[in-house]
Protein backbone atom coordinates (compact mmCIF):
# COMPACT_ATOMS: atom_id res chain seq x y z
CA UNK A 1 0.00 0.00 0.00
CA UNK A 2 1.63 3.25 -0.74
CA UNK A 3 0.53 6.69 -0.89
CA UNK A 4 -1.39 7.65 -3.87
CA UNK A 5 -3.01 11.40 -2.29
CA UNK A 6 -1.77 14.68 -1.74
CA UNK A 7 -1.84 16.42 1.73
CA UNK A 8 -5.08 18.38 0.69
CA UNK A 9 -6.73 15.06 0.19
CA UNK A 10 -5.73 13.90 3.12
CA UNK A 11 -6.85 16.83 4.70
CA UNK A 12 -9.94 16.95 2.90
CA UNK A 13 -10.90 12.78 4.26
CA UNK A 14 -9.83 13.87 7.77
CA UNK A 15 -12.56 16.31 7.98
CA UNK A 16 -14.84 14.32 6.06
CA UNK A 17 -14.12 11.52 8.66
CA UNK A 18 -15.11 13.66 11.58
CA UNK A 19 -18.28 14.95 10.42
CA UNK A 20 -19.06 11.35 9.94
CA UNK A 21 -17.98 10.28 13.42
CA UNK A 22 -19.82 13.16 14.90
CA UNK A 23 -23.10 12.57 12.94
CA UNK A 24 -22.88 8.96 13.89
CA UNK A 25 -22.74 10.49 18.00
CA UNK A 26 -25.58 12.48 17.54
CA UNK A 27 -27.66 9.57 15.18
CA UNK A 28 -26.86 7.41 18.31
CA UNK A 29 -27.83 9.84 20.71
CA UNK A 30 -31.14 10.66 18.41
CA UNK A 31 -31.61 6.96 17.91
CA UNK A 32 -31.82 6.77 22.42
CA UNK A 33 -33.79 9.28 22.31
CA UNK A 34 -36.55 8.56 20.14
CA UNK A 35 -36.34 5.20 20.65
CA UNK A 36 -36.39 4.15 16.65
CA UNK A 37 -33.99 1.08 15.87
CA UNK A 38 -33.02 1.72 12.52
CA UNK A 39 -31.38 4.85 13.28
CA UNK A 40 -28.76 2.75 15.06
CA UNK A 41 -27.97 1.18 11.47
CA UNK A 42 -27.46 4.47 9.81
CA UNK A 43 -24.96 5.73 13.11
CA UNK A 44 -23.26 2.58 12.55
CA UNK A 45 -22.74 3.07 8.82
CA UNK A 46 -21.35 6.52 9.34
CA UNK A 47 -19.11 5.72 12.50
CA UNK A 48 -17.74 2.76 9.92
CA UNK A 49 -17.51 5.72 6.60
CA UNK A 50 -15.80 7.96 9.36
CA UNK A 51 -13.20 5.12 10.84
CA UNK A 52 -12.45 4.40 7.23
CA UNK A 53 -11.53 8.21 5.90
CA UNK A 54 -9.67 8.54 8.76
CA UNK A 55 -7.38 5.63 8.62
CA UNK A 56 -6.93 7.18 4.68
CA UNK A 57 -6.21 10.21 5.82
CA UNK A 58 -3.53 8.93 7.91
CA UNK A 59 -1.96 6.81 5.20
CA UNK A 60 -2.80 8.74 2.38
CA UNK A 61 -4.02 6.08 0.46
CA UNK A 62 -7.43 5.80 -1.24
CA UNK A 63 -9.09 2.62 -1.37
CA UNK A 64 -11.07 4.23 -4.10
CA UNK A 65 -8.05 5.46 -6.34
CA UNK A 66 -6.65 1.99 -5.44
CA UNK A 67 -9.70 0.10 -7.39
CA UNK A 68 -8.75 2.55 -9.99
CA UNK A 69 -11.70 5.16 -9.92
CA UNK A 70 -10.26 8.82 -9.98
CA UNK A 71 -11.46 11.43 -7.79
CA UNK A 72 -11.09 15.00 -7.86
CA UNK A 73 -9.24 15.44 -4.47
Amino acid sequence: MHCNIDQRGARYRLAWGLMNLAAAVLLAALALWLRLWWLWIIAAVCLAGGILAIYESRKKWCIMRAMGIKTPL
